[in-house]
């Protein structure tokens, strides 16, 4: 399938950015990617529509949406290699999201390595979605999660059926990191064709991460852990990304074990494709994501 012209365009902003050059060192410069960091919007569409900021554990959450009285809450753990974001990208992404449906978004903006490991970093997520409970119906609660926050996603679900604790409507994972380790050998190849990632900084940024826990601990590598009971799941995956593999490997796990998924592959797309802007393929992948969140999970 032939690419848009946007993609293109995209491709050259990405490599005029150097963001595969800050993901090629060791130890990654987190403070220099940090630099892209917002942690708080200033558009005129947020000033009009969050409706509250709050802390839950150590973790910023940012509340948006355009009605006060939605029931239905969209909790939104953004990427970054555990060690930054959120990133403007993902405020656009909330922002047509938060147009376009009756949710309410939690912008989860999480504490972030090497100051914070894996432990309480996955602490925060647990205890973000327990709070939730407290004022949404479980069936009233959705996540996005791109990148790894699709490994926090996958990893508080595996924890939530540990623990016997009502799951989540349904789930969205863009791209997710399913491995810390990087030991798939197929990344190798791979990573000659993805313009946005290397090996040599993703496994740094994880390093920083996993403090005292093993790289294949599913904490930090749901890959590795159980995915019976999982709730209705929704794989987007990036054919020209190094994450690709493992997300596959984990696409098989989930279809062994029966779980309602469906998994949606962007051809010669890089990593998190769909939360790209400008490029046409992306709005229409976007567009996508917003209809399965509009979509009533009892109804598919």
């Amino acid at each position: 399938m032939k690419q848009s012209l946007t993609y293109y365009i995209t491709l050259l902003v990405i490599k005029l950015k150097g963001i595969k050059r800050n993901f090629s060192s060791s130890p990654i410069n987190f403070n220099k990617i940090r630099k892209e960091d917002v942690q708080q919007p200033s558009s005129s569409f947020f000033k009009k529509n969050i409706l509250r900021t709050f802390k839950i554990s150590d973790s910023l959450i940012t509340e948006i949406g355009v009605n006060k009285s939605y029931d239905n809450l969209l909790i939104f753990i953004h990427g970054g290699a555990f060690i930054s974001g959120p990133a403007q990208h993902h405020w656009d992404t909330v922002k047509e999201i938060a147009k376009k449906t009756n949710y309410k978004i939690w912008m989860c903006d999480y504490p972030k390595a090497p100051e914070n490991q894996i432990t309480k970093i996955s602490e925060n997520i647990d205890t973000i979605y327990s709070y939730a409970l407290k004022n949404h119906e479980a069936t009233h609660i959705s996540f996005i999660g791109d990148s790894v926050g699709g490994t926090l996603t996958t990893a508080l679900i595996q924890r939530l059926i540990k623990n016997k604790i009502e799951l989540p409507a349904k789930i969205i994972l863009v791209s997710p990191v399913m491995d810390a380790s990087m030991s798939n050998p197929e990344i190798e190849t791979l990573e000659k064709i993805d313009p946005m990632l290397s090996k040599t900084g993703v496994l740094s940024a994880k390093k920083m991460c996993a403090g005292n826990k093993d790289l294949k601990d599913q904490i930090i590598s749901p890959l590795y852990g159980d995915f019976e009971g999982f709730p209705q799941t929704f794989l987007f995956l990036a054919q020209n990304d190094i994450m690709y593999p493992d997300a596959k490997l984990a696409e098989i796990k989930m279809r062994k074990n029966n779980v309602n998924i469906e998994v949606i592959e962007g051809n010669n797309m890089p990593h998190i494709w769909p939360f790209l802007p400008v490029m046409k393929e992306a709005k229409t992948c976007l567009n996508s994501i917003i209809q399965i969140i509009k979509t009533n999970h009892n109804n598919i």
